[in-house]
């Protein structure tokens, strides 16, 4: 198997609801998005993929979608305020932890037709998330 990687970085903020620890407040992390693409075969340039097709289509959904956006559940009562703000916000159906939110990084890259294996989101420069397709 071969498999190539693209980094993604971008800044978000977001918290947790129903969560004890710091993590409830509004905070931001500069988050990295490493994308894991794999194939048996190399086309006829000796590529899984072209570095560059991964970044113009997942750079741009990244940049129009989750950086310098809030990302928060779709239930968070700061969302109606934020919206009242006109403050960027993206929602999710779920808490935006590193761990969903690599989750939905890797459901945008599938539906975009590559062939991702695996997303790990960096949420501080020691910690990260991992999330494998099934």
């Amino acid at each position: 198997m071969f498999h190539v990687t693209r980094e993604i970085d971008f800044c978000y903020g977001h918290r947790l609801l129903n969560y004890e620890g710091k993590c409830r407040h509004l905070h931001g992390h500069n988050g990295k998005a490493l994308i894991t693409l794999e194939s048996s075969t190399l086309n006829d340039l000796g590529m899984v993929l072209d570095f560059g097709d991964i970044k113009t289509v997942m750079n741009t959904w990244v940049d129009d979608n989750l950086d310098h956006r809030m990302i928060l559940c779709r239930h968070d009562p700061a969302v109606e305020l934020l919206k009242k703000l006109d403050e960027p916000v993206y929602l999710m159906d779920d808490n935006p932890t590193a761990e969903n939110i690599a989750r939905l990084i890797y459901d945008i890259t599938a539906a975009k037709g590559f062939p991702v294996v695996e997303v790990r989101l960096w949420e501080t420069p020691r910690c990260y998330a991992t999330y494998h397709g099934v």
